[in-house]
């Protein structure tokens, strides 16, 4: 029997390690230059390690110090947390009645069902915004029904440019997209569960809690952390059905690179925003895989 030399066995080697060092660079060379690179160059900035401008500081820690200490940035991200979580619960709760009768309950025409649910993503964001300006402005939709009707005398001002406006649009811009991890574990289930729990005598709430629910858990947890992890760094939709009063954290950012010219600060809000999501992303995967584990 004759053996391949080690000569031979060492190039065909080295020929597939270059193989997959050239399909590795360009991914991997592009996050490095769109997202590793300015993350680092913030965090440097943040910190005085690069300066730009006369007001910036070099080689300090000021600008943390002065959001950490109760800043009104720091009470500001709180709000934006507040919001994000009722946005988050509000589009889980009613996207999940969604996908559970496009899942268990419909047959041949889930998926053309489903392709309606998502039919607002082929409509512009900003044109849905603009939409919503419209409804709940003054002499909106809104408006003009209730004092058409005669149930108010007065337009209700806040419709727009409030809370209650921001989380209202974010709710609607993702119950659609909220719908789809949760179909996928709704629909991948198995159904012999369900006839199982009904034949040992379980009514049909404690199928759904006990069966259903728990099975469908990874998929929900996901729609949480699609929804919350966008949410609290949201700009557009607060500045423009938000107003001062639904002001957000991310409006803060944009407002520090932009109009307030303090890229220090702003580096700091960027920096503690990508910890905290970083932070985020690490608890929700991690309850995931335990979820996955615990409803098998």
């Amino acid at each position: 029997m004759v053996r391949p030399a080690r000569s031979t066995i060492h190039q065909g080697s080295l020929r597939r390690g270059l193989a997959t060092l050239a399909l590795v660079l360009p991914p991997l060379g592009w996050l490095i230059l769109f997202f590793l690179a300015p993350i680092v160059l913030v965090g440097m900035y943040s910190v005085g390690g690069l300066t730009l401008y006369r007001n910036d500081v070099y080689l300090t820690l000021d600008a943390w110090s002065r959001f950490l200490d109760g800043s009104v940035y720091l009470a500001l991200f709180w709000k934006s947390v507040r919001m994000a979580l009722t946005v988050s619960v509000l589009a889980v709760l009613l996207a999940y009645p969604v996908a559970y009768y496009l899942a268990l309950c419909t047959k041949g025409r889930k998926y053309v069902l489903l392709l309606f649910i998502i039919t607002p993503f082929l409509t512009s964001y900003l044109l849905r915004l603009l939409a919503w300006r419209v409804i709940l402005g003054s002499h909106g939709v809104v408006n003009s029904f209730l004092l058409w009707s005669g149930m108010r005398r007065a337009p209700v001002e806040w419709l727009l440019h409030s809370p209650f406006a921001v989380i209202l649009v974010l709710t609607y811009v993702w119950v659609p997209f909220v719908c789809l991890p949760i179909f996928v574990t709704l629909d991948t289930m198995d159904r012999s569960l369900l006839e199982a729990a009904g034949d040992l005598g379980a009514s049909r709430w404690r199928t759904f809690w006990r069966v259903t629910f728990r099975m469908s858990t990874p998929g929900v947890l996901a729609a949480f952390a699609f929804v919350f992890i966008p949410t609290i760094g949201e700009f557009v939709t607060p500045l423009l059905v938000g107003g001062p009063k639904g002001f957000m954290f991310g409006n803060a950012i944009a407002d520090l690179f932009g109009p307030g010219f303090d890229w220090q600060t702003g580096s700091v809000l960027g920096v503690f925003l990508l910890l905290v999501v970083g932070v985020v992303i690490g608890i929700f995967a991690r309850s995931m895989r335990l979820s996955e584990v615990t409803s098998r």
